[in-house]
């Protein structure tokens, strides 16, 4: 039954699907109640009628209703439409439109590091968000990343770049929950699914951190890391090979955003992140190391349908529903198995029962070879062209007879094939086991590291560099490879290439920097830091303690392992007090400033020996040494002293005048008063140096 046009509850009407897949089907929709656009999914039907899945399938969305982040789809309702024709499980989400991670895949390719950042920031913005709720996504694939507008201006023209939010969670363990799957089966999409959810079906925060390092690997690189004409091929890659780095299929990635991907992609659990946000955080590091900077996220061109399909494991007997091989088995499927469900590969597989044609079917219907296949990769149980036409099953004789030869040709040319195939498969797996796995490590000593590198790659091995300074062998120059060079190693093993840097050269360090820094950097260029505190210096630029600089200085090269002398700042250096004595005001405070100190003019005082306005001493005094880090502040003291002018020979008023202008007492001893006579005689010599208001005594007739 179609529910389109439909109404759910009362309340969210059905316009027209956006998407289908094996376990649901997405429509647009309105939520009549808010007058809002609204995602439902609604879910085969088949699920319905299994109580444990719609008493998971509610939890779940109450678990993911409690999320709020800007970068996970919104929950908003769910429920079940009960109708006579069967039961709607649905869910109203958060309506983006736009299209998906895969659309935007399939419309460009491979993406730039800076926009492959840009969308799984929020990816794992998004997963780190759920992870500190407790929620686990399970199901992380470019089909569940969606890509809507940004930001809406008041016109209704969405902003610069586009939004990207993460769907679906909880909404996969919902369905493993189900009775529409058995042991032997998970569900998933089998390109992104982590080792250990492929193994034992169970996934924690680091099986998300895997999906996501798949994702970040196939964004970079156009593809996932793996590829195969069946799922379970797929699956047994994840569980016993290392992913390969992105740089392999991609020239000119930076050597940390392969080591981003290898992290996040251990087979190993434990040597993954430990969560969403430990793995943000890396890429953040990862981005700042490189000055990558967010670029906006286009919008891509919507695709068709969601990947979420089921792959029913081949059965144990032929009898059990069809040999391998066959239509509708795991071993038939077509190459883009990688986005099917995987099934469990367990250690020891349960014998299984026979199967009668009567029998019901174990995990999913039983198939019959060429019958037509569904939109999840499994062949759909249906009625031949003549039982349609006669009405329950019943054919003319004549038809009977070429239904029959028409099968049993159709059976023949499939077991034909099938043994052909078998026998293939056991032919390379034969050489594979013995001799064709295995690959000797080639000679690759004293060649440069890109000739190395393709003769690693030729021998069917994986390089990685690491690299080393040396004294005698040039830079880029290979010094050794590990595993030794000879042994027989698996083919697609890593091997390791230790190259040349050449000598170590003395780095250029920054005036100021901490010695803790210092000696890091000079450690990382292959020499050894050391301090002299009789090296060090003082300096009235950087800060007492920091670096100066170092000896040998800069850009020197030296043998591996060299000492290199760290020159730190003593600070200011002390501050010897020029001598200005006799000096004018201004001559002294030019000398003083030059010196670094700071003069200020004191009191004046008497001194028989300086003229009027000229230094007579410093506070502090001439000589003295100012300590690094006290005020350098010299007070001047100039002189006041007068200087008495000849008076001899001048009339007495004039004498007077002179003597009483400079601030001098005058005392006039005259034998004929009330005359101007000259001036015969001074009691203070001219030229002498007297203090203010001294008294002048001036003799006249």
């Amino acid at each position: 039954m179609s529910v389109v046009g439909g109404l759910l509850e009362r309340r969210y009407r059905v316009d027209g699907p956006l998407a289908r897949g094996g376990m649901s089907t997405v429509y647009r929709g309105v939520d009549t109640r808010l007058d809002r656009p609204v995602a439902i999914k609604v879910m085969d039907p088949r699920f319905s009628a299994d109580r444990s899945f719609v008493d998971r399938f509610e939890r779940e969305a109450r678990a993911a209703a409690r999320l709020h982040h800007p970068n996970v789809v919104a929950v908003h309702d769910q429920g079940v439409e009960h109708t006579p024709e069967a039961d709607h499980v649905f869910l109203v989400m958060e309506l983006v439109d736009g299209g998906t991670l895969r659309d935007l895949l399939r419309h460009r390719g491979p993406l730039p590091v800076p926009l492959a950042f840009s969308v799984l920031e929020p990816v794992l913005s998004a997963l780190a968000a759920a992870h500190q709720a407790g929620l686990v996504h399970r199901d992380i694939k470019p089909e569940n990343v969606l890509i809507g507008p940004g930001r809406v201006d008041a016109s209704g023209v969405a902003g610069a770049g586009a939004v990207v939010k993460v769907g679906d969670f909880g909404l996969v363990r919902a369905v493993a929950s189900a009775g529409t799957t058995g042991a032997d089966m998970i569900l998933g999409t089998v390109a992104y699914l982590s080792p250990e959810q492929v193994a034992t079906g169970a996934s924690d925060e680091r099986g998300d951190v895997y999906s996501a390092g798949i994702v970040l690997y196939e964004m970079l690189t156009g593809q996932p890391p793996y590829l195969g004409d069946t799922a379970i091929s797929v699956a047994y890659r994840h569980v016993n090979d290392d992913v390969p780095p992105p740089s392999e299929l991609v020239a000119g990635l930076p050597p940390a955003v392969d080591d981003l991907v290898l992290r996040a992609t251990r087979r190993e659990p434990a040597q993954r992140p430990a969560n969403a946000a430990a793995f943000l955080a890396e890429l953040r590091r990862v981005r700042d190391s490189l000055e990558i900077r967010p670029v906006p996220v286009p919008l891509p061109v919507p695709g068709h349908d969601e990947a979420t399909l089921r792959v029913q494991l081949p059965p144990a007997r032929p009898d059990a529903g069809g040999a391998a091989g066959a239509p509708g088995s795991a071993a038939a499927l077509p190459r883009a198995a990688a986005d099917r469900t995987v099934p469990m590969l367990p250690a020891v597989r349960r014998p299984a029962a026979p199967l009668g044609p009567d029998s019901p079917p174990r995990g999913g219907p039983v198939l019959p070879p060429g019958g037509p296949v569904g939109p999840q990769g499994t062949r759909a149980l249906s009625r031949s062209a003549p039982a349609r036409a006669h009405g329950h099953g019943m054919a003319a004789p004549a038809e009977e007879y070429t239904s029959q030869r028409r099968r049993s040709r159709r059976a023949f040319v499939l077991w034909t094939a099938v043994v052909l195939v078998l026998a293939t498969l056991l032919g390379v797996a034969a050489w594979w086991l013995g001799s064709g796995r295995w690959t000797a490590v080639p000679k690759v000593t004293g060649l440069d590291e890109a000739a190395a590198q393709q003769v690693v790659r030729d021998a069917d091995l994986t390089p990685q560099v690491d690299r080393r300074f040396d004294n005698t062998v040039p830079a880029g120059t290979v010094l050794s490879i590990s595993p030794p060079e000879g042994q027989d190693q698996v083919r697609g093993s890593r091997v390791n290439l230790v190259v040349s840097r050449g000598r170590p050269v003395v780095p250029k360090l920054s005036a100021g920097l901490g010695v803790t820094e210092a000696e890091r950097f000079i450690t990382e260029a292959g020499l050894k830091p050391s301090r002299d505190d009789n090296a060090n210096t003082y300096s009235d630029q950087v800060e007492k303690g920091k670096l100066v600089t170092t000896n040998p200085g800069p850009g020197t090269e030296l043998q591996v392992g060299s000492p290199v002398v760290l020159v730190l700042s003593k600070g200011p250096a002390p501050k010897p007090v020029p001598d200005v004595t006799g000096k004018t005001k201004d001559e002294a405070f030019q000398l003083l400033q030059q010196q670094g100190l700071q003069p200020v003019e004191g009191p004046q005082e008497f001194s028989p020996q300086v003229d009027a306005g000229r230094v007579v001493r410093t506070d502090p005094p001439a000589g003295s040494v100012i300590p690094a880090g006290d005020s350098t502040q010299v007070s001047v003291v100039l002189s006041n002293a007068v200087t008495v002018p000849e008076v001899r020979g001048m009339p007495v008023s004039a004498a007077r005048g002179a003597l009483q202008g400079l601030g001098l007492q005058v005392e006039v001893q005259q034998f004929f008063q009330g005359q101007d006579t000259p001036v015969l005689d001074q009691s203070v010599p001219a030229g002498s140096r007297v203090q203010p208001g001294s008294k002048v005594v001036i003799t006249a007739f």
